[in-house]
């Protein structure tokens, strides 16, 4: 398959993004064999008219085409990483710096201190706060337990969990999941009145 039929797009990180990208492809006509996170291919390269009112259309729904190779390296990691913590039920222990340096075919070091000098944050860091912000949904889904969402997440324990989350939100995960309830609540109660 040609490259020119590969399109990155920047800020795709969940399945409604995927839609929205697939609808906007639908609504200008343009053909495609697939879109996924940060990613789309297209049946034939996109004239230059065409190719501007996607780019448009995407910007308008806060995304992003993307035409630098170092910025397209840098969302294919960010893609990588929240794939594999959204897409996964039980994570085999990933070693992320072997993940990504075998997908990409690039040194660690060198996807490391790419992403650190373009993003001003580490690989790592991202991570973390990727695996939060998937905990915070399930939190508010309420379907698993502190300790299911733990194991899902990739965490030794519920503990190392309910740090990590107090560090980066400020709240324990049971007082965010009261917050959420709370709010839900008083958005029925106002919306029945």
């Amino acid at each position: 398959m040609d490259s020119m039929n590969k399109l990155y797009i920047k800020n795709m990180v969940c399945g409604r993004c995927v839609k929205v990208v697939s609808e906007e492809l639908d609504k200008l006509g343009i053909k495609y064999n697939y879109v996924q996170l940060g990613e789309v291919e297209l049946v034939s390269p996109l004239p230059n008219d065409k190719l501007e009112k996607f780019r448009a259309s995407l910007l308008e729904n806060g995304f992003e085409l993307i035409d630098d190779s170092k910025t397209k390296l840098i969302e294919e990691i960010k893609t990588l990483i929240i794939r594999s913590i959204y897409q996964s039920n039980k994570p085999d222990e990933i070693n992320y710096s072997d993940y990504l340096a075998k997908t990409t075919g690039k040194p660690y070091t060198a996807l490391s201190s790419l992403f650190s000098a373009v993003e001003n944050t580490t690989i790592e860091k991202f991570i973390i706060a990727q695996k939060i912000e998937r905990a915070k949904e399930l939190l508010v889904y309420g379907e698993l337990t502190l300790s299911e969402i733990a194991y899902r997440l990739g965490y030794s324990s519920s503990q190392h969990l309910s740090n990590q989350f107090k560090k980066i939100t400020g709240f324990t995960p049971s007082y965010f999941k009261d917050l959420k309830e709370k709010k839900r609540q008083f958005i029925d109660k106002i919306t029945k009145n």
